[in-house]
């Protein structure tokens, strides 16, 4: 019996190892067992699959353990990292590095194994080697850790070699699970005091007790508790009770009270209940009747709600459905910032049913919710990208909210898959049904709907009958600054935040620039402060008081002397998240201003806390970069201000004009969500781009007519697809010849389909010089699989020649 195994590395394919016979039972698919490779390394790698045919070109090595009883991943899942790996051009060790909690990636520990054969005799060993020796005679086994701590930690490892040398020792590689179960003490009553005759006689009666007043004080607020809430922790106990580990130890010894150490979840559960407290609005009621009748038909449908128009309350009544069939849920959003404020509403529906999964939960805590998935426990999961890979055992629908969101795709590093695109294909195993929500939909999804491969409905109602807010432009030009910078916040738009305090509202201001300075320049000579491994200019944090790269995160003195003439004048230009707060603070110094970003928002609950104070009103204007854009809901905001719409209208990409518009849609649409109608003020100096025109009309149907013919002219998604081929390396000439080598070979048959090679806009990021080849492919799987395979060859042949081996190749199937 063979298995292929899938480890935790970028191979081309997985490798085979051989079954031992003792081995035989245990071996399963989608259990982790302990493989070697070369002569030490170790690694805990899954089974995907057993059969009967001998490796032709190598010997087989054994397995070496079984590390699971049961399977930790189901055939689903297998199918799903294929699925990826094939698709998004990685291999499935990388998919498996992604998809499992850490806990499951056992840990290598190097540690020095005694050989009995070497006997006893240290004669002639040195000083240290003979510390290092006795402690093997006496131990038979050491970790590095355990060698650093007998000698000095700056020469442990020429010592080690010559030990190994000598064959005092050798090495192994010890798998370690480093996952521990929680464990609490909880406190249980002596069962002879359930009769309630004798408690009373212990309260009233026990003159040891009558004493120790604490010990008395501290045994009723146990009773008080128990009855109350169940079960009594000790920390519990003790902190509600006030009182100290040396009380309760008193009633312990006096066989009062007993303590019982137990497994418990890291995460609290509500208990399970289905709470459906709302009724829907007719246009509601017709949406979700529409999507009951669209999934039944096909797999996919597309929910088109403009903003406020209540989807959320759709996805409830759905959801709803499916768990009462027993099915299970997975819920996608695109941020970890929308959890916070979705997961209260679906925990007042739906208690218990429902975890959350995302990368602020430590690893501990993801194991645990992984394990309540595969077990069936948890009916809902809502998640980031990340909870797609749990293991579903049930799937019955999958909902993605905000579909458009480009937080879905997977940048770095592999797999570099779309989350989106990979639910759609993971939910055909299940035969479940996907729902694809938002306002300003995707191009490539919105097309597949015209085309009716999804299922499409509308809510173009917004909940209890509100108006979409009205838009205005504000034309910068002709607001000129002294220093000619751009002018942060116009007179017009500091008048309407006026207003809208003085009725008792809310403000949100986006500018998708974080820091205060996104560069400085010497007003003598230009020249201005770059990164030294990066061609950027860098942004200058005053929290901080440091200028930081936002590429590659090096962080750098400030300048206060020009580098280039030594002039000392320099000009702060443009501006970030952080230098509108201190504006804000210094021209509205009476209000509560808080900011939302990367570098202000940190840690696990900072985005809840923030959201909250926030919707109770204990904030009035919140500044934020695009976190405060998606999917929020707040009764009080009136006002959103967009200070700077022309960075979002000018980036060098396809997607610039579907991608401002979602954005600046999205954010006014978290104006006048309840009551009066919002207003949204755009800052902007090119008014006369065609995009601004449909935000201002909310017409998503007539933007996209315009944005189809566009990409249909010049051949882009969803026309074509895109695979982008990167290519890196320390010496420009090299990168710049790997490319040219690659795209010579795939010019013989994708000639017409190549573009570039070219620079990025941003040509050197950490000290490597990028240069990238898009390959644009006509929707034919035929002719998109003979080119992965192709760049696959292509590839394989570069890295063989001497001049290419260290280039970094990375593949990205539709990039976004």
């Amino acid at each position: 019996m063979f298995a292929e195994v899938i480890i935790p590395l970028a191979l081309p394919k997985n490798y085979t190892w051989a079954v031992p016979d003792h081995l035989l039972e245990q071996v399963k698919v989608g259990v982790r067992v302990e493989v070697g490779l070369k002569q030490t390394k170790r690694y805990a790698g899954v089974v995907k699959r057993l059969h009967n045919e001998k490796p032709e070109f190598f010997e087989a090595k054994d397995i070496l353990n079984v590390l699971d009883v049961e399977p930790i991943v189901f055939p689903a899942q297998l199918q799903l990292w294929e699925w990826i790996a094939r698709y998004y051009m990685c291999s499935e060790g990388e998919v498996m590095a992604a998809a499992l909690p850490s806990h499951f990636k056992l840990s290598s520990e190097t540690q020095l194994v005694f050989n009995e054969e070497y006997g006893d005799n240290f004669n002639q060993l040195d000083h240290d080697e003979y510390l290092v020796g006795e402690a093997l005679l006496l131990k038979k086994e050491l970790k590095i850790g355990e060698v650093q701590q007998l000698l000095d930690s700056s020469h442990v490892y020429p010592v080690i070699k010559r030990l190994i040398d000598k064959k005092v020792c050798f090495v192994w590689e010890a798998l370690k699970e480093t996952y521990a179960p929680k464990k609490e003490f909880f406190v249980m009553l002596n069962p002879f005091y359930d009769n309630e005759e004798e408690l009373a006689k212990l309260l009233n009666e026990d003159k040891k007790l009558q004493r120790a007043e604490k010990q008395l004080e501290l045994l009723l607020s146990y009773l008080y508790i128990s009855k109350t809430e169940g079960e009594v922790s000790k920390a519990q106990l003790l902190k509600k009770s006030n009182a100290s580990d040396a009380q309760l130890k008193g009633l312990v010894d006096k066989n009062i009270l007993f303590l019982e150490k137990r497994q418990v979840d890291r995460l609290a559960y509500l208990p399970r209940n289905i709470n459906i407290d709302f009724t829907l609005s007719p246009a509601q009621q017709l949406a979700f009747e529409e999507v009951k009748q669209s999934l039944a038909d096909k797999q996919v449908c597309l929910l088109h709600g403009v903003t406020s128009s209540g989807k959320t309350q759709v996805y409830v009544r759905i959801i709803e459905e499916y768990v009462r069939q027993g099915k299970q849920v997975l819920f996608l959003l695109p941020e970890i910032a929308l959890t916070s404020q979705i997961i209260r509403r679906l925990q007042r529906h739906f208690g218990g049913y429902i975890g959350i999964y995302h990368s602020k939960f430590n690893q501990n805590e993801r194991l645990e919710i992984w394990n309540k998935v595969k077990d069936g426990e948890l009916k809902i999961v809502l998640g980031a990208r990340s909870s797609l890979f749990l293991p579903f055992s049930d799937l019955g629908l999958v909902v993605a909210d905000e579909e458009h969101d480009a937080s879905y795709k997977q940048q770095d590093p592999a797999p570099r898959y779309h989350a989106r695109d990979a639910a759609v294909y993971y939910a055909s195993l299940f035969n479940a049904r996907v729902l694809l929500g938002s306002a300003t939909p995707s191009i490539e999804s919105y097309y597949n709907a015209q085309t009716q491969k999804y299922g499409f409905v509308t809510l173009n109602e917004r909940y209890g009958g509100v108006q979409l807010p009205v838009i205005n432009i504000i034309d910068t030009k002709k607001i000129m600054r002294p220093d000619r910078d751009k002018v942060m916040i116009t007179p017009e738009l500091q008048t309407a935040i006026d207003n809208t305090m003085q009725k008792g509202k809310q403000v949100i201001l986006f500018q998708n620039r974080r820091g205060y300075s996104p560069y400085q320049i010497c007003q003598s000579c230009g020249w201005i402060p770059q990164c030294k491994y990066c061609d950027v200019s860098l942004t200058f944090h005053k929290n901080t008081n440091k200028l930081h790269c936002h590429y590659c995160g090096t962080v750098y003195p400030p300048v206060y002397t020009c580098l280039a003439c030594g002039s000392d004048r320099f000009l702060s230009r443009n501006f970030g998240t952080e230098k509108i707060e201190e504006q804000l603070e210094e021209v509205f110094p009476k209000y509560r201003i808080a900011r939302m970003d990367v570098d202000s928002v940190k840690g696990k609950t900072a985005h809840d806390a923030l959201i909250q104070q926030f919707e109770q009103q204990r904030l009035d204007i919140l500044v934020g970069t695009q976190m405060v854009v998606k999917g929020l809901d707040f009764e009080h905001v009136s006002l959103v201000g967009i200070l700077d719409a022309d960075s979002l209208l000018s980036f060098a990409d396809f997607r610039v004009n579907e991608r401002a518009f979602q954005l600046m849609e999205q954010v006014s649409g978290r104006a006048g969500r309840k009551g009066e109608q919002g207003q949204v003020l755009i800052q902007v100096a090119n008014t006369r781009h065609p995009v601004l025109a449909y935000v201002q009309q909310h017409d998503y149907n007539a933007f996209y007519q315009y944005e189809i013919e566009g990409r249909k002219q010049f051949g882009y998604p969803p026309f074509t697809r895109c695979i982008l081929v990167t290519f890196k390396h320390y010496i420009k000439d090299v990168a710049d010849a790997s490319a040219n080598s690659m795209a010579a070979g795939l010019k013989t048959q994708f000639g017409p389909y190549l573009v570039g090679p070219a620079e990025p806009i941003v040509n050197r990021i950490r000290n490597q010089y990028l240069v990238e080849l898009l390959i644009k492919l006509p929707r034919e799987a035929g002719l998109i699989n003979r080119c992965k395979q192709m760049i696959y060859e292509q590839t394989a042949l570069l890295h063989n020649d001497n001049r290419f081996k260290k280039t970094v190749i990375i593949v990205d199937v539709d990039p976004v």
